[in-house]
């Protein structure tokens, strides 16, 4: 028992010192493959995916905090969109999504629902994306409807 447990040992020290230098040494793209896409240098969204939804990313959400995030290099970052204004910049980074920067985001009162642009600058870089912005619910309850709860649809 003893002779094999040693003889595994050695096998997987071996194995090891033999793959090792091997393994470091291989830092460029293996010949006939495509070498992996770099990240993108900069970005710039509307709100961040959570666990529970992970439908959020460039969608405006009504009646909730919602925020622009970007990643960008260069000297103050400023985001613009013609429906949206921006509030309280934090530099990052941030959980869950690569950015160094976010501001708060309020949206214009009147804009109706549709889709906009959203851009951050810094320095000489511009990022854009798309978002969309829902139809607001009904604010007022139609005259005659039933009202829940109040026992109107009792009989």
């Amino acid at each position: 028992m003893r002779k094999t447990v040693v003889f595994v040992v050695a096998a997987v020290i071996g194995a090891t010192t033999l793959t090792g230098p091997a393994m470091a040494q291989s830092t460029g793209p293996t010949p006939g493959t495509t070498p992996a896409s770099t990240p993108s240098a900069g970005m710039v969204q509307l709100n961040v995916n959570t666990a529970i939804n992970s439908t959020l990313v460039d969608k405006y959400v009504r009646d909730a905090p919602n925020v622009a995030l970007a990643k960008c290099e260069g000297a103050s970052p400023k985001f613009a969109s013609p429906v949206l204004t921006f509030s309280n910049y934090t530099p990052g980074p941030f959980m869950g999504v690569d950015a160094n920067i976010s501001a708060d985001v309020q949206l214009k009162p009147g804009t109706g629902a549709g889709t906009y642009p959203l851009t951050v600058t810094c320095g000489s870089q511009t990022y854009s994306t798309q978002f969309t912005v829902p139809a607001s619910q009904v604010a007022k309850v139609p005259s005659g409807a039933a009202k829940a709860g109040d026992g109107s649809m009792a009989g």
